[in-house]
């Protein structure tokens, strides 16, 4: 019992230093550019976007100091992506913010019941960011950023979706819902796929600890690059999304 109890004190150690950082730090030291690109920025939506990326950049490079045995690879040619509406799969808590900690402007679609909350709602509607249904008073704000998407797409922003919705630990991807493929059609742009792998052996869903223990690797893949001629031949949303399909399972 006393063996079990020293690594799960551990264990606790480090996810509260860890989630003190999130909230304190954010508290102490973020919140005040936030506050002060609310208040000067001539583009809000970006300053926004940019503020979010180097925050939780900077949580990410916290938990690789504080937790080793966990190592990170991520392919170099997925800072590079611009323009596109990038699909990631889905298996733990961590997985968007590692992906929003490698794109300083981007936009993604938050489940809807995060724009009621207090501070993240108001982060979330000034970053530009999408609520993931229409059915309450979020329906005008997710019609004005999807009209608005093909614009922001070209001056370089990207569009990071999680198709499945939800995270999913059974080892096999979920079922993909349309949103990402309408909005590339109706954007024109292209598809990047990215394949997250093991962040949930750092951080179990359904558990608070983070798992210090193990010896693991992380990694982000593009694993595939999907660019159809929407002038000659626009695919319909099903065909985007079977290709999206078959490059997570060529992957």
């Amino acid at each position: 019992m006393v063996n079990n109890f020293s690594p799960m004190f551990f264990d606790f150690i480090v996810t509260s230093a860890l989630w003190f950082y999130f909230i304190g730090g954010f508290l102490l030291f973020f919140l005040f550019f936030y506050l002060l690109a609310y208040t000067l920025s001539n583009n809000r939506e970006l300053s926004f976007q940019y503020l979010n990326h180097l925050f939780y950049k900077s949580f990410l490079r916290l938990t690789r100091l504080l937790v080793p045995r966990h190592s990170w690879q991520i392919d170099q040619d997925i800072t590079k992506i611009k323009s596109s509406v990038i699909v990631c799969n889905h298996v733990s808590y961590l997985d968007p913010l590692i992906i929003i900690s490698l794109f300083a402007r981007h936009k993604t679609i938050v489940k809807t019941r995060f724009f009621h909350m207090p501070v993240f709602g108001w982060l979330m509607k000034n970053a530009g960011y999408l609520p993931s249904s229409t059915d309450d008073r979020f329906t005008f704000l997710m019609i004005k950023q999807v009209e608005r998407m093909k614009e922001y797409l070209l001056k370089g922003g990207n569009l990071i979706i999680f198709p499945e919705g939800s995270r999913n630990n059974t080892g096999n991807m979920g079922a993909f819902n349309k949103g990402a493929f309408k909005i590339a059609r109706l954007c024109q742009a292209p598809i990047k796929v990215l394949r997250i792998s093991n962040s949930d052996k750092l951080f179990t869903p359904g558990k608070f600890l983070f798992n210090t223990r193990v010896r693991n690797k992380i990694t982000v893949e593009l694993i595939g690059s999907i660019e159809p001629d929407y002038l000659h031949a626009p695919p319909t949303v099903a065909e985007l999304r079977n290709l999206v399909q078959k490059a997570f399972a060529a992957g």
